[in-house]
């Protein structure tokens, strides 16, 4: 059998500066297909797995909040939580700009610019999470601490749970 080859990707090498522990995962990308897809090709709770998304507030500065596959972010309480007027996701052609990444491959490790991440903090009380690697249909599982001592990640609660 074949060794599988991963991308190399900016998040990976990322990764890999910091020396923190991942485990690659690949699988078919769907367009639109989201969490749902991903959770279900790769047998794990939706609840783990990490949407990554660049928004911005009303200055036009940009920032990523990662949140659950199974909730949405709450932009009214994120901008209040960060003391701005407003906060908006972000096109997929601005948010290219600033991340580097095409949206259904956004990764929060090896943004383009380094931007200010926030996390849902319930996130931090799983095991094992599951967010993008830099590439669509490549997620990587790690613990979810890495997003605190690699990306310096500050915990919000916006979540609005279906």
């Amino acid at each position: 059998m074949a060794k599988q080859k991963f991308p190399m990707t900016a998040a990976i090498r990322q990764l890999k500066q910091h020396k923190a522990a991942y485990t690659p995962h690949l699988y078919p990308y769907e367009e639109k297909g989201g969490t749902r897809t991903s959770s279900q090709e790769l047998r794990v709770d939706e609840h783990a797995v990490i949407k990554t998304l660049v928004m911005e507030d009303e200055n036009h500065r940009p920032l990523i909040i990662l949140m659950h596959g199974d909730c949405e972010v709450s932009t009214k309480e994120l901008a209040r939580a960060l003391n701005v007027k407003r906060i908006a996701p972000c096109t997929p052609e601005i948010a290219h700009k600033h991340s580097g990444y095409l949206v259904g491959g956004t990764s929060p490790f090896g943004t383009l610019k380094p931007l200010p991440v926030y996390v849902e903090q319930t996130i931090l009380d799983l095991t094992q999470i599951y967010i993008n690697g830099g590439k669509r249909g490549f997620l990587v599982s790690l613990e979810p601490q890495v997003l605190s001592q690699v990306l310096k990640a500050t915990a919000v609660d916006v979540a609005i749970r279906h």
